[in-house]
């Protein structure tokens, strides 16, 4: 008669408690793992979408020199001028023609370096000169201009500025405005229209007490420059928190 032999190590179970406790806590780490990274990457993938950007409306209020100001979040160019109270200056950017901040119906303006020719930028900064670019026509430009001046369209006169001004290959470009102001803007123009950039044209303004308001368009909106002027004067001055002090 045969008798089976058997080891102490046969009669334990294949899988012990020990190893299944390893597993399950294995288990439950790449468990919880998995919905980290998924959470964290819908977070990070939306703040890369950003790219510095806010969809907040909340107001900021500013004082900048003799001005306060309020402008929404997503008006406000840069996360670190976020924040209310005295500042030297506020950079914004805004869609064209709406007039808006950041936001998902117009995201892609932002976004999107190839659509951002859309887009108007604003530096504010308490006035250094006591003329803006258009009072600085007769004092300043008209002395470095040079060669005739030619119809550029759109009811503005080209003026080349000479070499050794300063200015490179930027050319003058004035209209008469109703106010009586001759219109003044520089713009570097390109070479082909689909050539344009989002900031070829540069002017100034100034709006409140003393608030210099430095605005950079692209010249593929140049047809609309006396609306776009307007526009961000308009802007600027609803936002004033003192404008009833300087309202005639």
């Amino acid at each position: 008669m045969s008798h089976a032999v058997h080891s102490a190590s046969d009669e334990q179970p294949l899988f012990s408690m020990g190893f299944l406790l390893r597993t399950m806590a294995v288990i439950t780490v790449l468990a919880v793992l998995t919905v980290a990274i998924s959470i964290g990457g819908r977070w990070f993938g939306r703040h890369i979408s950003l790219a510095g950007n806010t969809d907040s409306t909340t107001e900021i209020s500013l004082t900048i020199g003799r001005d306060s100001v309020k402008f929404p979040e997503n008006a406000i160019r840069f996360p670190s001028q976020r924040h209310g109270g005295a500042a030297e200056r506020v950079d914004l950017y805004l869609a064209w023609p709406e007039m808006q901040g950041y936001g998902k119906e117009n995201h892609l303006r932002f976004d999107d370096v190839a659509q951002s020719s859309g887009l108007i930028f604003l530096q504010i900064t308490q006035s250094t000169m006591s003329r803006d670019m258009s009072g600085r026509l007769e004092p300043i430009y008209s002395h470095l201009l040079e060669g005739p001046a030619e119809t550029f369209g759109n009811g503005l006169t080209l003026h080349r500025l000479r070499a050794d001004a300063g200015y490179g290959d930027e050319v003058l470009l004035t209209a008469p405005a109703k106010d009586g102001a001759d219109y003044v803007v520089r713009c570097v123009l390109p070479s082909a229209p689909d050539k344009a950039t989002s900031g070829d044209c540069q002017r100034d303004i100034k709006v409140g007490n003393d608030l210099s308001v430095l605005y950079r368009f692209s010249s593929s909106h140049l047809d609309d420059w006396e609306h776009i002027d307007a526009a961000i004067r308009t802007f600027v001055e609803a936002r004033l928190i003192n404008r009833s002090a300087t309202s005639p």
